[in-house]
């Protein structure tokens, strides 16, 4: 790969990547305003404005998405007659979860055993970054080939649909010949690939009430009914006796015929823990890629330091369902508040309120643009061959551009390999992955525009 000339440049510009990368990493850009000041994410939004103008971006533009959040678009005109690209990132990010937990600060980013370890640095800040290397690479080699348009999402991880909706009632502004999602991941580092599929989300919340206050364990408990039992009751119903997501009328027996996943090595991604059992049936990409999978994201109910001996006359949990492509995330979400509500018991009070949705993607993986995208991962990555995989995950906005522009190419690429450990504590980017997807975008841009 080195010898090639796009290599070379993206090679001699990934020091000042890092400085960028850990400017933007230094904005707390989590889209949660209660717990986040706004002026992070501002600030995140302006770095990556800027950072467009100066690589002569036209029409850059902070939008103002109905969320209440901010997306980042800009445009770079390429030759006369040239076909047109949106590049898609985000800069929203999750929350550090468990400051004590990361071995280094969350929102510093630190270089350790050749790693970049920050919040966002793979999901989806890197992705930014990817794309301007990119860029910058074609430009240093004889100029971008293709008519640019770029977007950066300021909700994504939110899943409250701002740009979605945003682009729905701007039909012609992200309009591309193909898009690029740099919010993906390939399926193991070294190991070039696109996601063909991501499954959809519905994201509720379930409160249970029984009493009108909390009561003396030891002089009511017994016949009181407990709203926090009954909670729990009610999560533990989503789940078979093997861990396979149960949602009364919902599907989960479809498989998945692509990349095979290796038991020991999802163990291995996913940090098992010695003697643990993996949950569910069929073959691990059945279990993540082509099935639905409910997750409690949080429970609010009295914390272990401080408790005292009460029966809780009241307990809410987040529950996030995710579902492959073939389910409508509408009616999932119709189907998973009908079985909170049909299985709380003791006729406790139950509230279902819907927080968040997105529909699952499939791309056409037949068209040109693919191939394209093969013959760029073959230099980017030599000796190995471009694959396909699901991702469990959702991005709303794929869907929502398919269904605007129904002509578009869709890829997925990203920098969110398993070892980046996105969402969780000590997330990080490798730099030789930053390094080489940049290079597979720049030759990509280039085979695509003429193709």
């Amino acid at each position: 790969m080195s010898s090639n000339p796009v290599a070379e440049t993206v090679s001699s510009l990934l020091p000042r990547a890092k400085e960028e990368l850990a400017a933007l990493v230094a904005f707390k850009s989590v889209a949660d305003f209660d717990q986040f000041p706004r002026s992070e994410s501002v600030g995140a939004a302006n770095w990556i404005a800027s950072a467009l103008r100066a690589e002569g971006f036209q029409d850059v533009d902070l939008l103002d998405t109905p969320d209440g959040t901010q997306s980042v678009y800009g445009y770079l005109p390429g030759p006369e007659g040239a076909k047109t690209v949106l590049l898609y990132a985000h800069y929203d990010v999750q929350p550090p979860l468990d400051e004590a937990g990361w071995d280094t600060p969350p929102f510093e980013l630190t270089e350790r055993d050749g790693r970049w370890y920050g919040r966002g640095a793979a999901d989806c800040k890197g992705g930014v970054l990817m794309h301007l290397l990119a860029l910058r690479a074609l430009k240093a080699n004889g100029g971008v080939p293709v008519h640019v348009k770029v977007i950066a999402e300021g909700s994504e991880e939110q899943g409250t649909g701002g740009l979605e909706r945003y682009a729905e009632a701007h039909p012609a502004l992200l309009a591309a010949d193909t898009i690029v999602i740099g919010d993906a991941g390939n399926f193991r580092v070294g190991l070039p690939t696109v996601t063909s599929t991501l499954r959809g989300m519905t994201l509720l919340r379930v409160r249970v009430d029984t009493l009108q206050g909390n009561l003396h364990s030891g002089q009511f408990g017994g016949a009181a009914p407990d709203a926090l039992a009954a909670l729990i009751r009610v999560l533990d119903s989503l789940r078979a006796e093997d861990g396979s997501t149960t949602v009364d009328g919902l599907a989960a027996d479809s498989t998945w015929d692509g990349l095979a996943y290796d038991e020991e090595q999802f163990r291995r991604d996913a940090r098992v823990l010695d003697g643990v059992e993996l949950i569910g049936s069929g073959s691990v990409a059945d279990r993540i890629w082509a099935r639905p999978s409910v997750t409690v994201l949080g429970i609010d109910c009295p914390p272990v330091v401080g408790a005292t001996p009460s029966v809780q006359a009241g307990a809410r949990a987040l529950v996030s369902l995710r579902v492959p492509p073939g389910v409508d995330a509408a009616e999932a979400t119709k189907l998973l508040q009908a079985h909170l509500e049909a299985r709380t018991p003791w006729g406790a009070r139950v509230a279902v309120e819907q927080i968040g949705q997105g529909q699952a993607f499939r791309a056409d993986t037949t068209s040109p643009a693919y191939q394209a995208m093969a013959d760029a991962m073959a230099v980017a990555y030599p000796g190995e061959e471009m694959q396909y995989a699901g991702q469990g995950g959702s991005i709303p906005l794929c869907n929502t551009l398919a269904s605007l522009y129904p002509e578009a190419e869709i890829l997925l690429i990203g920098l969110s390999e398993p070892e980046a450990q996105i969402h969780a504590v000590n997330e990080s980017v490798s730099p030789q992955e930053l390094e080489r997807l940049s290079v597979a975008e720049a030759l990509f841009l280039r085979n695509y525009a003429a193709s």
